[in-house]
């Protein structure tokens, strides 16, 4: 399987490649040159392998679709090796709780950071070891995080052989328990810098860093964020683990609702369907940084400014320029690397949006993509959480509120809606206790966490201060 680069950049390259390099040269994400698809026998052999065998067992045959450059017996060890019980708290590693009315929630917060981005960044821990290893390589990750990236790639890397981390974070706009997690930890790997500004800020940096080629080629800078398609493919697994666990056979649709900022997680279920998931519908759920809602309703993709930015009780989709949203475009816009360039590089730089409302690959996003969205608000949110908790007994977080939230408004009879959940609810404790009046369960191994020594570097939003510490930490 070769990649190419959503603007354009048509030079073969494998899996590892990409997996170590984050961005393409040009500027843009690598897709795979197409989706494998997946027919019937295999869907039924699938649903075999996930029930009786193991969670770990269905990532193989899923990645293995799309990584060939790794020995099989390998990568099955590595499935092997990243989701167990001892990690993720279950067998079943992403169980599904029926909630009400054909409305489920899969549970993807079980991993070390309380957060669905370990369901990837473990798999990436290992990959990176794998890889680096194999070629006696080191690598410098460079992230962004509005909240549960950073632990959960920190945990991944903490210890690694050949990795450090560098990850920046908004300064003041994560939880207490959010920057307690990642500003805690003393692995000498391991480096938070505190960006003063939001989380879009952080992610332009990112993209500064790698634009910038000499440097990454230097300092070998790679990337943890949704960007990294390894991390994207890893979440399109438990998208078929949620399908066969609501439905009984293969002829069944069903629809998912994903809380979104930045458009990875969502952006994985759009994979999952084009390859031959039966999905219904895919349905974006934000919070009051609306930038995805708002181009799914009227096909204007509009970035706001740091000053519009709204920080809010759903802090991690505090985001206003959806990254991971160029990939969806491409496949929109007929894999036309060119147009895709000129939308994401000139178009937004110059106007800070672009309008496909006139376009008619647009209405296709409904039609034949299956997305449609919705809106939450922090009402919204605490209304969602104590209803769900006097109703079902069932303590959610502010982001998976914004989801059931939306998800309700879609619900289709006959067709079971999952809500993707994305954290547990202790990392937004001020919130559950606005909502419930009491405090949301604490793992023991998170007691005090806040109180920990903190290490963390404060600096301006300039890409150039970044460098220069990442060249003064390698040296």
């Amino acid at each position: 399987m070769n990649y190419l680069s959503t603007r354009g950049d048509t030079t073969p390259r494998r899996f590892c490649d990409i997996l170590l390099e984050g961005l393409a040269p040009d500027g843009g994400l690598y897709l795979p040159e197409r989706y494998p698809q997946v027919d019937a026998a295999t869907l039924a052999r699938w649903r075999r392998v996930y029930h009786e065998q193991s969670y770990a067992d269905l990532a193989f045959e899923v990645l293995s679709l799309y990584i060939d450059d790794i020995p099989a017996a390998d990568l099955r060890a590595i499935c092997h090796k990243t989701y167990t019980a001892e990690v993720f708290g279950t067998g079943e590693i992403v169980p599904l709780r029926h909630v009400e009315n054909g409305l489920w929630l899969e549970a993807l917060s079980n991993g070390p950071t309380l957060a669905f981005k370990d369901m990837a960044m473990q798999l990436l821990g290992h990959l990176f070891e794998y890889e680096l290893a194999r070629r006696g390589e080191q690598l410098n990750i460079l992230g962004a995080t509005s909240g549960d990236t950073g632990s959960a790639a920190e945990y991944a890397m903490r210890g690694k052989q050949g990795v450090r981390v560098f990850m920046t974070s908004p300064q003041g706009r994560m939880s207490p328990f959010q920057q307690a997690q990642m500003f805690s930890l003393q692995d000498a790997n391991i480096h938070n810098i505190a960006i003063e500004g939001v989380f879009d800020d952080c992610q332009d940096i990112v993209k500064a860093v790698s634009n910038d080629l000499e440097f990454k080629r230097k300092y070998k800078i790679g990337t943890v964020n949704s960007i990294n398609w390894a991390r994207l493919l890893a979440q399109v697994v438990y998208y078929f683990a949620g399908y066969f666990q609501a439905t009984q056979d293969d002829s069944q649709k069903l629809s998912f609702t994903v809380p979104s900022g930045n458009f990875g997680n969502v952006c994985a279920g759009h994979v999952a369907r084009m390859m031959g998931l039966p999905i219904d519908k895919l349905v974006v759920a934000t919070n009051e940084n609306d930038v995805l809602d708002e181009f799914f309703r009227t096909g204007v993709y509009r970035v706001r400014a740091s000053a519009d930015t709204h920080e809010t009780s759903s802090p991690s989709m505090d985001i206003s320029k959806a990254s991971n949203f160029e990939r969806f475009v491409f496949d929109l816009l007929g894999r036309d690397g060119a147009r895709t360039a000129e939308l994401f590089g000139p178009q937004l730089a110059q106007n800070g949006r672009f309008d496909l409302s006139t376009d008619p690959a647009f209405a296709e996003a409904a039609t034949r993509y299956g997305f449609v969205s919705g809106k939450s608000t922090h009402a919204d949110r605490l209304a969602t959480i104590r209803d769900c908790w006097s109703r079902h007994g069932l303590m959610i977080d502010t982001h998976t509120a914004d989801g059931v939230k939306v998800a309700r408004e879609h619900l289709r009879p006959g067709v079971p809606m999952v809500v993707l959940e994305t954290a547990l609810p202790i990392k937004f404790a001020g919130t559950i206790v606005e909502a419930l009046g009491r405090e949301p369960e604490r793992p023991g191994k998170f007691v005090g966490i806040e109180d920990l020594p903190k290490r963390v570097k404060d600096m301006p939003a300039d890409a150039e201060q970044v460098k220069a510490y990442i060249a003064a930490h390698c040296a």
